[in-house]
């Protein structure tokens, strides 16, 4: 028995819950982030969110894991670099598959050989972290912790779908929240029977480095560009990059226009462009993986990209205009007719795509005028904070 401050005695099992209680309090509240390498969106959404939640409240405290990896390194980088090749070398083939599974959530079945091949100690790992919360932007981990719920987690588990779809493997009965794109995508999912309220139009998360506007005179100084009109062509996380005819086409404007290539993790296309006499020019730039997309949108007049949910949204936050291609069928086609529709973007569907906008953007005033204007549509349609204020505002 002990003596409470008011002079009764107290068992020591209350008076140790009170103590345990109090300290559940004082402690950071901590958000678990779970993810795939099936492409780098997944992921970096992930930490987008991770690193604005920090930012708008350090008594937060985050931890991103690419599931699969972080629990079978040696498996689950294999499947990734599996499912890469199909994406590049067999498009139709993820598309059929894509559009032949999207009413239809991962069956249970399904769930259960995920979680005993790879995800076996995932119910160890967030019983180690402990956390408060538990936010997943790839429908895999999302559909192991609902098993987990099903046999007893009682931890709040949050879905941040990472495109301007909806697809069914996003969807699971123990999910707590969706956080999705667009009205549009609630629009979907309330029509598949899920409760309104529990599905929040939050946008896709965004780096804080985005959600502001660094000066693009220093930063032509930071990169070594001229002052002159700069487009960025970016080949998505993994680097897969379009025609090379289409490519020697821009190229052809390089004595008026200054040309970013970021060919990410690409290193063969790297080698191959840096080799090639095309791109050996000194108002050309071949990069490979970089941090500094933010940097790089905000000294460019226009952003040439395939369609995918992340890369455009950063698009979207940074008010470039976007010219989008090879869109992988099935959610990148949803995610391009998106921001086509909206008015962010064009495909870009021939040489004179290229020729228009190339031109375009050679005149001051009409290029100022146009980015002006995209600001204010994306004022209307997205914050880049939005996200990371929700999920506070849904955590107290």
């Amino acid at each position: 028995m002990l003596l409470s401050p008011v002079g009764k005695d107290i068992p020591w099992d209350d008076f140790s819950y009170a103590v345990r209680k109090v300290g559940e309090k004082l402690r950071k509240k901590r958000v678990l982030l779970l993810s795939e390498g099936f492409g780098s969106g997944h992921t970096q959404a992930a930490y987008a969110l991770a690193v604005g939640l920090r930012a708008l409240n350090p008594g937060i405290s985050t931890r991103v894991i690419e599931l699969g990896k972080f629990l079978n390194p040696v498996l689950g980088p294999l499947i990734v670099s599996a499912y890469r090749k199909t994406v590049s070398k067999q498009p139709k083939l993820v598309g059929i598959v894509y559009r032949r599974q999207y009413k239809k959530s991962l069956n249970r079945f399904t769930q259960l050989a995920l979680h005993r091949i790879f995800y076996t100690h995932t119910s160890q790992v967030i019983s180690q972290l402990k956390p408060d919360l538990i936010v997943c932007t790839h429908p895999v981990p999302s559909a192991v912790v609902s098993r987990l719920k099903r046999l007893g987690l009682n931890v709040p588990l949050y879905t941040l779908i990472t495109d301007y779809d909806a697809h069914g493997t996003w969807t699971s009965p123990e999910v707590n929240k969706y956080l999705v794109s667009t009205a549009l995508v609630k629009k979907k999912l309330t029509d598949r029977g899920i409760p309104s309220s529990r599905i929040e139009v939050t946008g896709i998360p965004v780096h804080p480095n985005f959600w502001e506007t660094h000066d693009k005179t220093e930063l032509q100084a930071q990169f070594d560009l001229k002052p002159m009109p700069t487009v960025l062509i970016m080949g998505g996380g993994w680097g897969i990059m379009y025609s090379d005819n289409l490519l020697e086409y821009m190229t052809r404007w390089r004595d008026r226009i200054q040309i970013i290539f970021c060919v990410g993790s690409n290193d063969k296309a790297r080698e191959k462009m840096l080799a090639d006499p095309h791109f050996q020019h000194p108002n050309i730039k071949v990069l490979g993986f970089t941090k500094e997309i933010s940097k790089l949108m905000d000294v460019s007049d226009l952003l040439i990209t395939k369609p995918g949910g992340m890369t455009c949204t950063e698009g979207l936050s940074k008010s470039i205009p976007m010219l989008f291609y090879e869109p992988i069928p099935g959610q990148e086609e949803v995610n391009c007719e998106y921001f086509v529709e909206s008015g962010f973007g064009e495909m870009l569907v021939s040489t004179e795509t290229i020729d228009k906008w190339f031109g375009l953007i050679q005149e001051p005033y009409d290029s100022v005028q146009y980015r002006r204007n995209l600001m204010s549509k994306r004022n209307q349609h997205y914050n880049p904070m939005q996200c990371s204020r929700a999920v506070l505002q849904l955590m107290q």
